[in-house]
């Protein structure tokens, strides 16, 4: 008799209808060997008369993969959401594995029960952790105590623990102001990311670090705080460009916030690069549409992800750290300095 339509069958009917346990249909469900060409008849037979559909918690009753992957992402940018999310989709894609994007609130007073949740009702193989919470104790700790795999996408630091692919941001942004001085900008703005981000500082550390290198000494005034977002970049911008000695050149921890200070030096009449250059960071699809197109580093986010994916599924052991290259991306929105 097929049941109601109305009602889905479950595992527990096929194993009545087949006369096996339970454990024996979730074998063969995984596939498993040294099941008998019977019994695997049966099993197959009650689950096309059931139309039964295997969910993936039923699939790992034995123990085996749920070939499901967790990305837990938070940014502002949803040029960067979509990067990651393409960049682990690929790589789930050639495994056979299914994707789950959890977003999160990282200002969330229960956010590691929120991904316990997850964990719990979806059982995923692995989970992809995004900065901020790459670096969120509470939520390593318990997945260190599930033992459950995991790889970090630009941690503050590497650990012993999991593996992380990662980008240079120090570097990075070093080099971005470099070449900003090297077009004769001495008076040099920057808009920082959100404080929680440890790429907020590390780029901090690069653009102080240039401006050593180049013996120019440092004006906190030219330092402003901003959010990785769009607003954030524009309010900053504002700051700046407020000061009596104003920057010649402005670099924005984002591209996002780039296109902020654009959107400030439009509103306030100022050509762009012609009396201020202004560069970001991250070269999303975002760098190229707004006018005039973005000087900026390339981050190559979806490599990050998609490489990070590869670590969690096919390195089950080895603790493995990866740097991905940048590279500086050169546009019309930077000049030589003219004046001031």
């Amino acid at each position: 008799m097929t049941p109601s339509p109305a009602r889905k069958s479950t595992i527990k009917q096929v194993a009545e209808r087949a006369a096996v346990s339970i454990k024996t249909v979730s074998r063969v469900l995984n596939n498993e060997r040294y099941i008998s060409d019977d019994v695997r008849h049966r099993v197959e037979q009650a689950i096309r008369e059931l139309a039964f559909q295997p969910s993936q918690a039923a699939r790992a009753l034995a123990g085996k993969r749920s070939h499901q992957v967790a990305l837990i992402c938070d940014n502002p940018s949803p040029y960067y959401v979509y990067e990651m999310q393409s960049g682990v989709r690929a790589q789930c894609l050639e495994a056979n594995v299914r994707m789950i994007a959890q977003p999160y609130d990282r200002n969330s007073v229960d956010l590691r029960h929120q991904i316990e949740q997850l964990i719990d009702q979806t059982n995923p193989d692995g989970l992809i952790l995004t900065p901020p919470i790459t670096d969120f104790d509470d939520v390593i700790d318990m997945l260190q105590q599930r033992r459950l795999k995991y790889v970090c996408i630009s941690p503050a630091k590497l650990s012993t623990k999991c593996s992380a692919v990662f980008i240079d941001n120090l570097a990075a942004a070093q080099a971005l102001v470099a070449y900003l001085i090297s077009l004769g900008h001495r008076r040099i703005g920057f808009i920082g990311g959100h404080p929680s981000y440890a790429t907020s500082a590390q780029r901090r550390s690069g653009y102080r670090r240039a401006l050593e290198l180049a013996g120019i000494e440092l004006d906190t005034r030219m330092e402003v705080q901003g959010e990785y977002d769009f607003r954030s970049g524009a309010d900053g911008a504002a700051q700046l460009l407020a000061l009596g000695d104003r920057p010649t050149a402005i670099f924005a921890s984002s591209d996002d916030m780039a296109a902020g200070a654009l959107a400030t030096a439009h509103r306030l009449g100022l050509n762009v690069p012609g009396q201020l250059s202004i560069a970001g960071f991250d070269d999303t699809a975002l760098a190229e549409v707004v006018w005039p197109p973005l000087t900026t580093i390339r981050q190559p986010t979806r490599e990050l992800a998609y490489t990070a994916t590869g670590l969690l599924l096919n390195r089950p052991e080895p603790v493995e750290h990866l740097e991905i290259p940048f590279e500086l991306i050169l546009r019309q929105s930077t000049a030589a300095r003219l004046n001031g």
